[in-house]
């Protein structure tokens, strides 16, 4: 259930040092790595701000999404069933009880464009060429999210620290 996921900006640039693309929805950090790579080079799915808006002034219902689709409903059930937490059935009913009752991110509508963008990427994945272009494209345009830009940015505009060491720190019993 991959349209669960969901990756902050600063563990973008982590996790994207391996040979994949990326795939998320329309927000956050996935908007600047468009930017970065090139539409072409991002998989995007899901609605976008307007239509989450429209859904929500016009009373989401994400039971109506479950109902009238049997591979989600398929999954949701496999999951609230215990399917895979066979020694805690119950361990996820919360949650799926949550995405069927009010899902605030709108992920059960999000799944069939989902499902069709994961396709997107299979069928690019079955070229290695283009797969290896498109992951080469999308490793080189990481650089704005390496962690140790974000970590310094969040210590100096949004908590207000400075490094303790100017330069490398001192060797241990220096």
């Amino acid at each position: 259930m991959g349209w669960l996921r969901c990756w902050a900006g600063c563990r973008r640039g982590n996790w994207n040092l391996t040979p994949i693309t990326v795939i998320g929805t329309w927000d956050g950090a996935n908007i600047e790595i468009a930017d970065n790579v090139g539409l072409d080079n991002i998989f995007i799915f899901g609605n976008r701000t307007q239509q989450v808006s429209d859904l929500r002034a016009h009373g989401y219902q994400p039971r109506r999404y479950y109902d009238n689709n049997y591979e989600l409903k398929t999954a949701i059930d496999r999951i609230a069933d215990g399917a895979f937490s066979p020694d805690e059935p119950q361990r996820y009913q919360d949650i799926t009880r949550t995405l069927l009752e009010s899902d605030y991110y709108q992920l059960l509508a999000d799944f069939p464009d989902y499902v069709a963008t994961q396709q997107r990427v299979d069928d690019l994945y079955r070229r290695p060429s283009d797969w290896t272009r498109q992951a080469i494209l999308n490793i080189a345009a990481m650089g704005p999210f390496s962690s140790d830009r974000t970590i310094g940015e969040y210590a100096s505009e949004i908590w207000n620290v400075r490094p303790l060491f100017s330069e490398d720190p001192p060797a241990p019993g220096a």
